[in-house]
């Protein structure tokens, strides 16, 4: 695959793929782009709030709203969980049907008798992997 990078401060940035398929390269280009120009804001008390994904420890839907959670913030989110899904797939995980987490955030997963796992994020945030989900969140962590 061949490759050529224009530098010119007066023209839009664009980046343009020819592929024969849809190869692992082409998508993790696509998985860098989105998550790079993906510029979101986070909503509450009144202040509008431009977030830093780094910052972000995990998403949540509760009572038809979606919400980012940061060490010190709740804030709402004006896109839907599916959506947050697509564009940063490669640094979050959905771990049940309302939460998606930052996967370097993770602090430590805990078993119940039960057999249900729970995780622990950075922050004290808590939740239950689901029975479907847990199959993925597994072989995403490499346990």
């Amino acid at each position: 695959m061949k490759y050529n990078v224009f530098i010119d401060p007066e023209r839009e940035e664009e980046v343009i793929i020819y592929a024969h398929s849809k190869t692992k390269i082409v998508e993790k280009i696509e998985e860098i782009l989105s998550s790079e120009n993906s510029e979101f804001f986070g909503y509450g008390e009144g202040n509008v709030v431009k977030l830093d994904l780094n910052d972000v420890i995990c998403f949540t839907a509760e009572e038809g709203k979606v919400f980012a959670h940061t060490k010190n913030e709740k804030l709402y989110v004006k896109l839907r969980l599916y959506q947050l899904e697509e564009l940063f797939s490669a640094d979050f995980i959905k771990i049940n049907q309302s939460c998606l987490v930052r996967v370097d955030k993770i602090k430590r997963f805990s078993s119940s008798i039960g057999g249900s796992l729970m995780v622990t994020l950075e922050g004290g945030y808590r939740d239950y992997v689901s029975r479907r989900q847990l199959k993925t969140v597994k072989e995403r962590i490499g346990f």
